[in-house]
């Protein structure tokens, strides 16, 4: 499996990109492969403030939904509207376009307990 060695990873397959004080999350390829064909994204309001795993978004498919938890502590600070008029992107593109919402962090001591993408690929085996 392809595992983008610059991202980090949680164990329930999201994925954040660091930029700055602020992260990038979306879900991992492993975990749309599994979702299947996504039909609907419900991202989380703008200003939202979050705790480590708590559900954060919702991402349905044509087989089940599922809970996008937020990876650190922090607020959310942008959501993606392209993944909202095409869920399929999540599918076709999850490391680039299909991203989902974007964290300022809380504390980037938190940052420090995600897998890298070797850890997440022994996860994943």
């Amino acid at each position: 499996m392809n595992v983008p060695t610059d991202l980090r990873y949680n164990a329930s397959h999201e994925w954040i990109r660091p930029e700055g004080d602020t992260i990038t999350v979306g879900v991992t390829d492993h975990a749309q492969a599994e979702l299947t064909d996504v039909v609907f994204v419900e991202l989380p309001a703008v200003g939202r403030a979050v705790d480590a795993g708590d559900p954060t978004a919702v991402v349905e498919s044509v087989k089940a939904a599922s809970d996008i938890y937020a990876p650190v502590s922090g607020e959310v600070v942008e959501v993606n509207p392209a993944v909202e008029a095409d869920p399929a992107l999540v599918n076709t593109d999850p490391y680039g376009n299909g991203w989902l919402f974007k964290l300022r962090v809380k504390n980037a001591a938190d940052l420090d307990a995600m897998l890298d993408a070797a850890a997440y690929e022994a996860l994943i085996g």
